[in-house]
C-alpha cells in the first residue's frame, strides 16, 4: 500500500477595512477569498483551494489569524493562565484523591459522607475518586 502524504498550506486571515476577513493561502499565488466571519472565510478558502489543487478537502491546513497588537496580548495572556489553570486543576485533583484515601482508609476510615463534607465535595464524587488509580 502506498501512502501519500498530505500537503500542509498555510492559510492568512486579515480583517479588511470593511470588516471582512480575507482569507490567503501562502505558496498558492491567486488563491484568495473573504467572509464576514473567520469561520466562513475558511469554508470559502476551502473551496478555492479545489480551483488550484487535487484534494483540496484532505489537505491540512494551519490557520494564521492576523491580530492587532492588543488583541494577540489578550489571547496569549488569556492562553498562558489557561494552561496554569489547567496544571492547577490536575494538582487539585491529584490532591482530592490523596486526601480521599487518607480520609478513607487507615485508622481514619471515614465514610464517603464524612469525607465529602470535610472536604466540601459530593459523596458521589469521593467515591469515584476513591476509585480512580493516582
Amino acid at each position: 500500500m502506498v501512502e501519500r502524504s498530505v500537503k500542509t498550506y498555510h492559510v492568512t486571515y486579515e480583517r479588511d477595512e470593511s470588516g471582512w476577513w480575507v482569507a490567503s493561502v501562502r505558496g498558492l499565488r491567486g488563491c484568495h477569498t473573504q467572509g464576514r466571519t473567520v469561520d466562513e472565510a475558511r469554508r470559502r478558502i476551502i473551496e478555492a483551494m479545489d480551483l488550484f489543487i487535487d484534494n483540496a478537502r484532505s489537505a491540512k491546513i494551519v490557520d494564521d489569524v492576523k491580530l492587532p497588537a492588543a488583541a494577540k496580548r489578550a489571547v496569549r495572556a488569556y492562553s498562558t493562565l489557561r494552561k496554569s489553570a489547567e496544571q492547577q486543576d490536575r494538582r487539585a485533583a491529584l490532591a482530592a484523591r490523596r486526601a480521599v484515601r487518607v480520609l478513607r482508609g487507615g485508622r481514619l476510615k471515614m465514610s464517603a459522607r464524612d469525607a465529602a463534607r470535610v472536604l466540601g465535595l459530593s459523596h458521589q464524587r469521593v467515591h469515584q475518586l476513591g476509585q480512580e488509580k493516582g
